[in-house]
């Protein structure tokens, strides 16, 4: 998968070069050269055989300079184990690699053209092969410096974009296999201000001074062949404007990329998702990206501090119930876990499965309101103490209501307010039937069922927990939500807690592990 990644990115980088080298080369140094020159076929010819060789000089040099250049990033990918060192290496000159680009084609490319199609243009010159004056040769130089510098501009921003899917790559792997992850931490490669200084220069001036150069060349020509001037020169401008507007297209793009990636992470943060956005940048940008995912993972950190205050405030409400009544400690931590179990089966993801847990470790808190005489009662409850005892959702609801600075403490409520409310609709304190019972009260409904049953009472002993599977089995549908039941039976089948470890310590490793 990997030299997969890197074999895109070459062929890109082949694709962009001949697009570049066909548009400024061809495009645009061809057109002058055959449309300003008055050429016979034969003279035709023999400048296209000393382009031709001159151009298989420069491929050769340039190869040169490209694998030297590409090493680096070649070596990661060849190599069965991968180094964290070496990927480093290859982040860091991808980053680099457009300047290289620029640099192999005002260097290589360019003199390794110029030089063999100098020497070749002068021999055949000397041989009346080409019929042209040898300061002609003198203005191909100068033209071929300007016409390199229009094809390194655009080679320059098309492999910016080229390189962004290889680091994101290399970020990937880096993250995956050594849990390290690839920032520039502002650094910049270039500026934005010296993209702008270059692209001025390159797409703006040298077309301007190319076709100031060619039209000395036409006028010089015209004196003696009285061709219409105008005619050449509406097409020579017109090639001109297209380049001058394609490579202000790609300046465009090439600022409005990463200002488009950071409005959309910033969306995401307004949504609540703080995902880092991806660092791909070597300007300003990358100062500007690097600042925004360090506040990401700032927050990240405070949310985290705040999460474990806040379920330590929980746990400590939970606890001041157990400590009141001994008879029950450890029935919020082994509801917890049996909720956990039964949403994580289901398929609720991590955030969801905090809220469940948030609200299984609350859902009798309300306990706290009922007198002494009636919770701690030996015996068996009379109608009226049984109904002082029903009020406790009602009361835990209340007292979680109080707690500020939590987005989700209503659907927390729910799960406090509704764990005893029955399918068929003759739970309480609402009488909700169904699905109408919000999604946590049905699933610790059946938690809190469970523990209830198994665990022991002064007055009684907890049944076994085949018993209680099977009263829970026989009320699917009636008082306890089908689906869930189910889900909790076939846990409990497969062993994730069994009555020989029924303790709290188990328990709390549990909820600690899956949440």
């Amino acid at each position: 998968m990997y030299v997969e990644s890197f074999l895109l990115f070459r062929k890109q980088l082949l694709y962009n070069y001949i697009f570049g080298s066909t548009l400024a080369v061809l495009g645009v140094g061809g057109v002058f050269i055959f449309f300003t020159l008055s050429l016979s076929i034969t003279e035709v010819y023999y400048m296209g055989v000393i382009l031709g060789i001159s151009f298989l000089v420069m491929a050769f040099f340039e190869y040169r300079a490209f694998s030297k250049d590409i090493q680096p990033i070649l070596q990661v990918f060849e190599n069965d184990k991968m180094d964290l060192e070496d990927l480093h290496n290859a982040f860091n000159k991808l980053h680099c690699f457009p300047i290289q680009t620029f640099k192999r084609i005002m260097g290589p490319h360019l003199f390794g053209l110029t030089i063999p199609a100098v020497i070749l243009a002068a021999s055949f010159i000397s041989f009346n092969l080409l019929s042209i004056p040898y300061i002609f040769i003198t203005f191909a130089i100068i033209g071929a410096i300007l016409v390199a510098g229009m094809h390194a501009i655009i080679e320059f921003f098309m492999t910016i974009k080229a390189v962004q899917p290889l680091l994101k790559e290399l970020d990937l792997i880096s993250t995956t296999q050594f849990n390290h992850t690839f920032t520039q931490k502002g650094k910049m490669v270039m500026s934005i201000k010296r993209k702008f200084q270059l692209s001025f220069l390159y797409i703006t001036v040298f077309p301007i001074l190319l076709f100031g150069l060619a039209t000395q060349v036409k006028l010089d020509i015209l004196k003696e062949s009285g061709q219409n001037y105008w005619s050449w020169a509406f097409v020579i401008i017109l090639i001109g404007l297209a380049f001058a507007y394609f490579g202000a297209k790609l300046l465009f793009l090439d600022v409005q990329q990463p200002i488009l990636q950071l409005q959309e992470s910033m969306k995401e943060i307004q949504q609540g998702n703080l995902i880092k956005t991806d660092e791909l940048y070597s300007d300003e940008f990358a100062g500007l990206v690097s600042g925004f995912n360090h506040m990401v993972e700032a927050i990240k950190d405070r949310d985290n501090q705040k999460q474990l205050m806040f379920e330590s405030f929980l746990e400590s409400l939970s606890a001041v119930l157990d400590a009141r009544d001994p008879y029950t400690a450890g029935h919020s931590t082994r509801v917890t876990a049996y909720s956990l179990a039964i949403g994580k089966r289901y398929g609720l993801l991590e955030y969801d499965l905090s809220l469940l847990k948030k609200s299984a470790i609350l859902h009798d808190i309300g306990k706290i309101g009922i007198p002494d005489a009636i919770l701690l009662k030996d015996e068996k409850l009379s109608d009226a103490e049984y109904y002082e005892i029903k009020k406790h959702p009602e009361i835990g609801a209340n007292i979680v209501q109080q707690v500020q600075g939590f987005s989700e403490m209503s659907v927390v409520i729910e799960g406090i307010m509704y764990h005893h409310e029955r399918y068929d609709g003759n739970g309480y304190p609402s009488g909700l039937k169904g699905n109408d019972i919000p999604l946590f009260g049905r699933i610790i409904a059946v938690a809190d069922a469970f523990d209830a049953m198994t665990s022991n009472r002064p007055y009684r002993k907890g049944m076994p927990f085949e018993k209680a599977l099977r009263i829970i089995e026989d009320g699917k549908g009636v008082q306890w939500d089908p689906e869930f039941s189910s889900l909790f039976g076939d846990l409990m089948k497969k062993g994730v807690f069994n009555e020989t470890s029924f303790g709290t310590v188990q328990f709390q490793d549990y909820i600690r592990n899956i949440s």
